[in-house]
């Protein structure tokens, strides 16, 4: 079976070469000529472990093609997927989906067959059926089907979640199109994976209510850890605990600096904004937003706390500009606030991140000091500040980096390290919700800059 895939970013790329692995004949496509011809080169411009071996393996076996040309990738494809960026709007909480839209038309010119036309992007509740007006304006005898099949990748684990989904949903009203996505996923059949069928509006909201609950369930589990520190608690403890009642699961509980990335920030305003839209406010969302906003200055408070309530003229290293390990991916990063509000109250910043570190010259074109490593970042810093948890933060050698800092103090915003253990480094450890969190004293001037 032929399919053709619009977009190469991070969603079009993934589904591509994951389904080019089950055997099919996928042509990716994009308008980026640059980008289709490295990736021909087998240069993936995204960092996901696993995708650049599945890319170029692919790619070899004659599996995996790129192209320009929409109308050749789709000409004889059975199923073509919209996977565009679906970016905030420039106005308003709801995403833009023009690309969404062009997508469409350039498909419906160029259809040659029956077709089922399926929605990947993350997109408001009723776009499937604009994509199908759309096509019909453009081409009124086209034979097709329009399907929503959301993404529920993780990144840093995406190639991972394709092969190997919780579940797969198809929105879809006829039974022409949901036998044809019963054939693309007949793969996962043999790991039982469910396939659940329901109408287009309702896949859509799936997608969005999905993500809204999971970031609530971040922003809980942070408001419970300020709740332990106030109460001589430690989150970790409750966290795991809870995590053990089957209604509530494990994941999704570790106490942090808030959620950041492509998808929470944006589709948490996206379902906010339907909801107004419709009348039905989501004031359990819009709050969580709201939280969520407020944590990533409230993380910056507690740093400058840590240094005795002044960072003017200090140096602080900050380790993990991601907003998660495994991923290049700065958007909405906690860090990028934290970083904001430390150099607005006066402090040098050096950072180092295991894979962001070109995203973050993109963003930063001056004052901050891009490190090649954990201990460079160190280097007479007045604290060492842990934002994003990737492994090799996690066993750093603390004598090294206290030889390394100017003053020892070490915040731990991921809880990544027992605080006895830090302590017996010479360091005032700091971390979330736990009752140890200072091991040793702090600074005795506890007043915080607030300009």
């Amino acid at each position: 079976m032929k399919i053709a895939i619009i977009g190469t970013g991070y969603v079009g790329l993934v589904t591509g070469a994951c389904m080019s692995e089950y055997g099919f004949d996928v042509w990716c496509v994009d308008n980026d000529a640059s980008k289709i011809e490295a990736l021909r080169l087998g240069v993936v411009p995204i960092y996901e472990p696993s995708l650049s071996e599945l890319v170029i393996s692919n790619s070899e076996a004659g599996r995996l093609n790129f192209t320009t040309d929409t109308a050749a990738a789709v000409a004889g494809a059975q199923a073509v997927f919209i996977a565009v960026g679906t970016p905030p709007a420039a106005e308003g909480d709801e995403p833009d989906v023009s690309a969404v839209h062009d997508a469409a038309a350039d498909i419906g010119r160029s259809l040659d067959g029956y077709t089922v036309v399926v929605t990947k992007s993350t997109v408001p509740i009723g776009t499937s059926r604009r994509v199908e007006a759309i096509i019909r304006d453009v081409n009124p005898a086209a034979d097709f089907d329009c399907v929503s099949n959301p993404e529920f990748l993780r990144e840093g684990s995406a190639v991972a979640d394709f092969m190997r989904p919780d579940r797969v949903v198809i929105g879809a009203e006829s039974e022409r199109a949901i036998t044809l996505m019963r054939r693309l996923y007949r793969p996962l059949y043999l790991i039982g994976c469910p396939i659940d069928e329901m109408g287009l509006e309702t896949a859509e909201l799936t997608k969005y209510a999905s993500n809204a609950f999971l970031a609530t369930k971040i922003t809980f589990i942070n408001q419970v850890a300020d709740l332990c520190e106030a109460v001589d608690g430690d989150i970790q403890q409750v966290a795991r605990s809870m995590g053990r009642d089957g209604r509530i699961g494990a994941k999704f509980l570790h106490a942090s600096p808030g959620f950041g990335g492509s998808c929470f920030p944006k589709d948490t305003r996206a379902l906010a904004a339907i909801g107004r839209l419709h009348g039905a406010r989501q004031e359990l969302v819009e709050a969580v937003i709201r939280i969520n906003t407020e944590r990533k200055q409230a993380m910056a408070r507690r740093i400058v706390a840590a240094c005795g309530g002044t960072v003017r003229g200090r140096t602080i290293a900050i380790l993990g500009l991601s907003f998660k390990p495994n991923t290049d991916d700065l958007r909405d990063s906690p860090a990028l606030d934290i970083i904001a509000a430390l150099r607005g109250l006066g402090a040098v910043v050096r950072a180092y991140d295991p894979a962001g570190m070109d995203n973050a010259r993109k963003l930063f074109d001056d004052g901050l000091v891009l490190c090649r490593s954990a201990y460079e970042a160190a280097e007479e810093a007045e604290a060492v500040v842990i934002v994003t948890e990737w492994n090799q933060f996690r066993s750093l050698d603390l004598a090294r980096l206290g030889r390394a800092v100017r003053r020892r103090v070490f915040v731990d915003l991921r809880n990544v390290y027992a605080p006895d253990e830090v302590a017996a480094a010479g360091f005032a450890y700091h971390s979330i919700g736990r009752t140890s969190r200072a091991a040793v004293p702090a600074p005795a001037s506890t007043a915080v800059e607030t300009d």
